[in-house]
């Protein structure tokens, strides 16, 4: 493992006031996205919607890196050029998804732990000599009656932290999402005291499997009351309380935290990552920054629709939800951005 690699490859990704673009939606996953809208559920119409998102014009002027799925970085473009070699070319770092989903918990009801482990250190190998810098590994936790419980916490948290290790000692940066889900009724301090157990004990673990904190990246929810709470917060209330569950939970050490958007609107993902760094980044010891899927993409995708002659508004939608996203790390994000033409 060369630290020094980590360290600039974590600098390159989020030190700079740009962001990450998820795009490594499962096949499943995407497919069940383009069902919603009447999209085919093919790999060609797949390739197609990756090909464009990652062609986006000026899209590195907002993005640093991007997270492919296996399937596409196994890929190549219309034209036959490796997905890889395109994104590279356009200054952009690639990342890859590299745990196999969530399943259920063995004695545990209702609660998941993600799969992925055996084999991995032959697959990030792999990965890093087809051009892979960085990796992600995605843990969720559900807040319910009795949920998360302390043994599903542990072993995700451990799951993590042993990815983290192989990851590192792959020469990757791994990008460590515990995320709490926001499905749910539960209020906000429930999620931030969830949120905050969960870190606790991803950042044990890690110290535990001697993982570099200065190597690697957080990718946290916001701290937020479920989709069906009846008290909604501000979004004020909500970079308070994300800011302070990281201060109580997050490591110094950790160079960035760069949020997942969860299913929040874009707009809103912006304000509320806006309102962190406007409040306390002059304070704070990590970047904030963002690693968006939805938030970036759902604008987009709902234009184009699988047709063609779509993709230059579809991209010009994308390009506008990252310089939102973008404009957020500095806390220059304001409704403004909004009234501009995509």
């Amino acid at each position: 493992m060369n630290a020094q690699q980590l360290i600039d490859t974590v600098a390159a990704l989020a030190l700079g006031s740009k962001g990450l673009l998820a795009m490594d939606e499962s096949n499943p996953t995407c497919n069940a996205r383009f069902a919603e809208i009447g999209i085919p559920q093919t790999e060609e119409t797949r390739r197609a919607y990756r090909e464009w998102l990652a062609r986006t014009p000026n899209l590195g002027a907002s993005i640093s890196g991007v997270i492919l799925y296996d399937e596409t970085i196994r890929d190549r473009m219309s034209d036959g050029t490796p997905f890889v070699e395109a994104i590279t070319g356009a200054g952009l770092l690639v990342g890859i998804k590299v745990d196999t989903g969530a399943k259920d918990l063995a004695g545990h009801p209702r609660e998941k732990v993600t799969e992925g482990l055996d084999g991995l250190r032959d697959r990030l190998a792999e990965y890093a000599r087809m051009g892979a810098r960085f990796a992600k590994w995605r843990a969720v936790f559900a807040i319910g009656e009795g949920i998360p419980g302390r043994g599903a916490i542990e072993a995700n948290a451990l799951t993590l932290a042993r990815y983290a290790g192989l990851c590192q000692e792959a020469g990757l940066v791994p990008i460590v999402e515990p995320e709490v889900l926001m499905a749910g009724a539960h209020s906000l301090q429930q999620s931030g005291e969830v949120t905050q157990a969960v870190l606790r004990a991803v950042f044990h673990h890690l110290a535990e499997q001697r993982v570099r904190l200065e190597g690697l990246i957080l990718k946290p929810n916001m701290v937020l009351p479920g989709a069906t709470s009846s008290e909604q917060a501000t979004v004020d209330e909500v970079a308070d309380a994300t800011v302070s569950c990281l201060l109580r939970a997050v490591p110094a050490a950790v160079p960035a935290v760069a949020f997942l958007s969860g299913g929040q609107p874009g707009m809103l993902a912006s304000a509320r990552l806006n309102a962190m760094n406007i409040r306390f980044r002059s304070r704070l010891p990590w970047a904030l920054t963002f690693s968006f899927a939805r938030a970036l993409q759902e604008p987009a995708l709902a234009i184009w629709r699988g047709d063609k002659a779509n993709v230059p508004a579809a991209q010009r939608a994308l390009a506008h939800r990252a310089r939102c996203a973008r404009a957020a790390t500095l806390g220059a994000y304001t409704a403004a951005f909004e009234g501009e033409r995509p």
